[in-house]
């Protein structure tokens, strides 16, 4: 991986750091216990019970190093750290479309996208043409051969809710 920057909000943070607990000290060992005891049943070419556990902790070993690498890369960005009216991670952005609407997005890591909650990839279309401009700036958005100009009426700072099903 590099250089690479897992930019991320401490909520987007402490969500992985639980899934990495969960899986590590209690779906894990649950998963070996079955293993083992589906073991003891004798013949394991044909036990089914034996069979799906060594797939289900494939499965948990390979999102745990998965969650270990992006973990280990994340680079944390509160953005409750006011940065002015220039579009920086973490900033919520107020936008002006040309048909009148108006939506709002929170700029946020890759691993803390919730698209239907407003929160967006910082590396998105969307959040890329963004990013460094300030309020009063109008943007060009290309997708699918189509422009969109809009425009950023408000950036802002604030801390996130914390995680509900913490």
């Amino acid at each position: 991986m590099g250089d690479f920057k897992n930019y991320i909000t401490p909520r987007g943070y402490a969500r992985l750091r639980r899934e990495q607990d969960s899986l590590r000290s209690v779906k894990r060992p649950a998963i070996v216990e079955e293993v083992s005891r589906a073991a003891a049943m004798g013949d394991r070419s044909e036990n089914a019970e034996y069979i799906y556990g060594k797939k289900k902790l494939r499965e948990i070993d390979r999102r745990l190093g998965w969650l270990d690498r992006r973990i280990d890369a994340a680079e944390i960005a509160d953005p409750a750290i006011d940065r002015g009216d220039t579009v920086y991670f973490g900033a919520t952005v107020c936008l002006a479309y040309p048909d009148g609407s108006e939506r709002t997005y929170s700029l946020v890591g890759e691993d803390e996208i919730e698209a239907d909650r407003g929160r967006i990839s910082w590396r998105s279309p969307l959040g890329k043409v963004l990013m460094r401009r300030r309020e009063g700036d109008e943007v060009v958005l290309r997708h699918a051969g189509e422009k969109t100009v809009i425009e950023i009426l408000e950036v802002r700072y604030e801390a996130q809710e914390p995680d509900s099903e913490a």
